[in-house]
This record gives structure tokens, C-alpha cells and sequence, in this order.
């Protein structure tokens, strides 16, 4: 007896385990096959309308500091993406130093800089890439120092939102910075 995927358990009386041979209905007609009911797909989720990736690049100098910022303002509000007035500053600010540190550390071999916004439902994600291949550290403050802790801060601002920041080797052989944050404060989801 051949199993064809069924087991090895008694089968009704006359099947072989053969599949069934067609036969004619009494009335002569052959049988035809019954439509199956087709499962029903869960419907996507639509993406909202806030909800997308924006990149623009720019020359590594001072000039682009205030015209990043003002673009990642501008996008944001364009989009209607829902953040508080304390989430676009703190954006803004992390825009402003990551650029800020491109143009100062790195414009010497990426004479261009790329600053990304991707928002989706929950979150929204800022970063700024450059083709030096130096990957930076947060240094602790030195208050006999003006300078030197735009990444600690953008760390801090990001820690305190609920955030993620990270510093990732790009493919090209550079960096991109990068600070995600949720849009509702953590703990009020």
C-alpha cells in the first residue's frame, strides 16, 4: 500500500491511497472543481502622511550649519509631522552640531556632506554623513575648553528624548551619524 503523504493509519473502506480516478455524476456530466475560498490578505497598514525619507547634501562650510537646520525646520513642519516645539529644538540643535562637526573635522576629504531626515509612525531619525573616514567619540567635558562636545551633547539631547544615537562606517569608506527619537515623550505612549 502506498502512503502518498497520508500516514500509516487505517484508511476508509475502499480507499487505496490512490488518488481518485474521475467519474461521471449519474446524470453524465463530469464533476467540476468547487471554487476554494481564497484567504483573506491582512490588509496593509498605509503609511502616514508624515511618513518618509528626505536627503539632501551640501558643501562642507559654515554656510550650510544654518541652512540644514532650516530645512530639517521646514521639512518638518511641511510634512505635518507630529513632534513637540521640545522635539523639533532638540532636532535642530543635533542637525546643527553634527553639521557643524563636518564642516570643521571633516571638510578637508569630504567636501560635501549628506543630512538625511527619515520620519516614521513613532520615530523620527536625523543624520549627517561624510566621506572622512574618522569615526568620532563623545568627549567628556573639559570646561577650560570651548569646543569639543557637540557629540556629547547631541548624545545627551538624545538619551534624555528616549532616543538612539550612533556613529556607522559607510560603505564609501566614511561616517554617518546618526540620532533617532521617538515623537511622543518616553512614557506617554
Amino acid at each position: 500500500m502506498e502512503n502518498d503523504g497520508r500516514g500509516p493509519g487505517p484508511r476508509p473502506e475502499g480507499e487505496t491511497g490512490a488518488p481518485p480516478e474521475s467519474a461521471d455524476t449519474p446524470d453524465g456530466r463530469v464533476p467540476q472543481p468547487q471554487p476554494q475560498p481564497q484567504p483573506q490578505a491582512m490588509p496593509q497598514p498605509q503609511p502616514l502622511p508624515y511618513e518618509g525619507v528626505w536627503r539632501f547634501t551640501a558643501p562642507a562650510e559654515d554656510a550650510s550649519v544654518p541652512q540644514a537646520r532650516h530645512a530639517v525646520r521646514d521639512l518638518l513642519y511641511r510634512q505635518g509631522v507630529p513632534a513637540s516645539d521640545d522635539l523639533v529644538q532638540g532636532l535642530l540643535l543635533i542637525v546643527s552640531e553634527l553639521v557643524t562637526n563636518a564642516v570643521r573635522h571633516a571638510a578637508l576629504l569630504s567636501p560635501m556632506l549628506a543630512v538625511e531626515v527619515a520620519v516614521g509612525a513613532e520615530w523620527v531619525r536625523v543624520s549627517v554623513e561624510d566621506n572622512h573616514p574618522y569615526r568620532p567619540t563623545a568627549l567628556e567635558a573639559d570646561h577650560g575648553r570651548t569646543g569639543g562636545r557637540g557629540l556629547l551633547l547631541v548624545r545627551e539631547i538624545t538619551r534624555e528624548a528616549g532616543g538612539v544615537c550612533e556613529v556607522e562606517h559607510t560603505a564609501s569608506g566614511g561616517k554617518v551619524i546618526w540620532a533617532a527619537l521617538p515623537l511622543k515623550p518616553a512614557g506617554i505612549r
